[in-house]
Parts: C-alpha cells; sequence; structure tokens
C-alpha cells in the first residue's frame, strides 16, 4: 500500500471519520442492510468517543500530505483475558472500497491493528468470518492467523 496512512479514529472531526462512516455503511449494504448514512455516521460517533471499541481507518494522501479518501476500515474490541492478566483485541469489522482490493489495504489494516494491539500488550488478536467467505480466510491467513478448529462460536440474539 503505497502512499496511503491508517490511523484510528478519535473524534468525528477526523480528517477519514467521513469516508469512513460512508465505507461502514456501505459495508452494511454488502451484508444487505438498508442503506442509513446517519444513522451509521452517529453509531460510528458514538462507538469513537465511549471508547467501547476501536476504529480505523485506511486512507490515500495526496502529493500535499492531505488525505484524500478513506479506502478501508477496520473495528475491533478490546476484552478482558483473565487467564493472562491481559487483553485479547477482536477484529469485528474488516472492509475494504471495492475499488481499493487488492492493493494491500486489508493487509496494512490488519497490521496496524496488530502492532497497537502488540503495543498495548494484549495476548492475541482474534476474528471470526463466514466458512464460505474463502476469499477473506485467504487474507487473514497470509496475514499470519490461524484457523481454529477446537473453538466453538455461539450466538444468542437479544
Amino acid at each position: 500500500m503505497t502512499g496511503e496512512r491508517v490511523v484510528r479514529l478519535m473524534a468525528a472531526t477526523d480528517t477519514l471519520f467521513d469516508g469512513a462512516a460512508a465505507l461502514f455503511d456501505e459495508y452494511r449494504q454488502h451484508y444487505g442492510a438498508n442503506p442509513a448514512p446517519e444513522a451509521v455516521a452517529a453509531w460510528l460517533t458514538e462507538l469513537v468517543l465511549s471508547g467501547r471499541g476501536r476504529v480505523y481507518a485506511a486512507g490515500r494522501v495526496s502529493a500535499g500530505g492531505r488525505t484524500e479518501r478513506a479506502l478501508g476500515i477496520c473495528s475491533t474490541a478490546v476484552v478482558p483475558a483473565a487467564l493472562t492478566l491481559r487483553t485479547v483485541w477482536l477484529v469485528r469489522d474488516l472492509y475494504v472500497a471495492p475499488s481499493a482490493r487488492r492493493q494491500g489495504v486489508a493487509r496494512a489494516l490488519l497490521t496496524h491493528v496488530a502492532e497497537e494491539a502488540r503495543a498495548a500488550g494484549a495476548h492475541r488478536l482474534s476474528l471470526q468470518t463466514e466458512t464460505a467467505n474463502i476469499q477473506a480466510i485467504s487474507l487473514y491467513a497470509r496475514n499470519g492467523f490461524d484457523e481454529l478448529s477446537d473453538v466453538a462460536v455461539m450466538d444468542r440474539l437479544l
């Protein structure tokens, strides 16, 4: 990924915030949700400001050093890991704009998140994806993630 940078969003005034919100809305639509740009922006603002999650955006930088547009987004949750008395970081969402795919954007986001997790003393970086999402599984494997066969992922809708 040349000419791009990855940043953690800290406020709705961040340069990449609006572009990241648009990508989150696009990501949701990719999985069948209706467009909701205002609701997504409000949700993203609350997530970033509350500290309940960390959101990262990759953006292209112009010759003058200003960011032109968001190319990809990644959200994470930091959760306690009592057995190690550390934390585990969970990648919850990863999405790259279709026009920016296969250019290293996802790799840059995953690398940046892993570096921040390591620096923060996290025990592990985990993620989950659908078993049918072969491209994502391949991407994650190329970036150092191992598939766990002895873990049951369970869910309960509330």
